[in-house]
């Protein structure tokens, strides 16, 4: 097949020995499958994996106009905040945000490209405990202004009554166990290979793998129409179809916005929501899967109390 490359091939793509090719699939993360006893490596993949490791990118001109009420997020999707887009339309008339589902490192490019006011990101460092910033600046070339939208919990959603008896992700390594993933540039899918790493369990091995859904909520209607057993995602998803779920962490779930336009008026007002009771109640019958007790509040330039 065309699209897939021998380790050979990578090498000479990458312009390293092959043994290299092996210590990147380890410790860098590099895609790739083993069919029949070889590596395989998907080339759209490939290329994506050396553009997320590009630094110093080309600033461009601003494709935006001046803002004139149109409030473009993109980035990772979640519940509460199609609710909180929802309730912005609501109560400032004049005004429209929309969203674009592109995953979190597909926000942060948007943002670096100027197509949206604010990308919504949830990706975890090396450090496992900080978020975005490395990120950020990788694609950015310097930190924008970060603001909390709020913490969330992540983890494993299971059919009702877990009749698989799945407790952790090493038993997604388990035969016949079938699962549902997230495509590469979420926050979700960065997670889930980090923490299937730590358990030693092959990814490429599983069964469901390379099922790719592009929505928390798509993760909860596989596992509940029985077409996968498990998925990575929020709880407020368990919470509305009625599924099981196992927690693994909470996360920060952050705005990401270029400082030039951080006091924009449609910027402002979405950010000063946040510290509205309406928006407070958005949360409600979330199955306590939200913690906003951060909402609103900046996380870079720390030293700002808040949006």
């Amino acid at each position: 097949m065309k699209n897939l490359l021998s380790t050979k091939e990578v090498a000479q793509l990458l312009d390293v020995n092959e043994k290299m090719v092996y210590s990147l699939i380890a410790e860098k993360g590099l895609p790739g499958t083993k069919v029949t006893g070889k590596w395989l490596f998907p080339r759209h993949l490939v290329e994506h994996w050396i553009e997320s490791r590009t630094v110093n990118h080309p600033l461009t001109p601003s494709p935006l106009p001046a803002y004139h009420g149109l409030l473009i997020v993109a980035g990772s999707n979640d519940l509460l905040l199609d609710k909180t887009i929802a309730l912005f339309n609501r109560l400032y008339p004049e005004h429209v945000a929309v969203f674009g589902n592109l995953g979190s490192l597909g926000g942060l490019r948007a943002l670096r490209r100027n197509l949206c006011h604010m990308a919504s990101s949830h990706l975890l460092q090396d450090d496992a405990e900080e978020y975005n910033f490395r990120f950020a600046l990788e694609e950015l070339g310097e930190l924008p202004a970060v603001v909390n939208f709020c913490r969330r919990q992540q983890g494993l959603i299971v059919a009702k009554g877990n009749p698989e008896d799945i407790r952790n992700i090493a038993d997604f390594g388990r035969p016949g166990l079938k699962i549902v993933n997230r495509q590469p540039g979420t926050g979700t899918r960065l997670l889930l290979d980090r923490e299937l790493k730590k358990a030693g369990v092959d990814g490429s091995a599983i069964d469901g793998y390379q099922n790719e859904a592009q929505r928390h909520l798509d993760v909860g209607m596989e596992v509940l129409s029985g077409r996968a057993h498990a998925g990575l995602a929020i709880k407020p998803v368990a919470g509305a179809l009625g599924l099981d779920f196992i927690p693994l962490r909470w996360e920060r779930f952050d705005l990401l916005i270029q400082k030039g336009k951080f006091f924009e008026e449609g910027i402002q007002l979405f950010l000063g929501m946040l510290h509205e009771q309406p928006f407070m109640d958005l949360a409600k019958g979330e199955e306590e899967g939200y913690d906003l007790s951060m909402s609103g509040k900046m996380v870079f330039p720390q030293e700002a109390k808040s949006a």
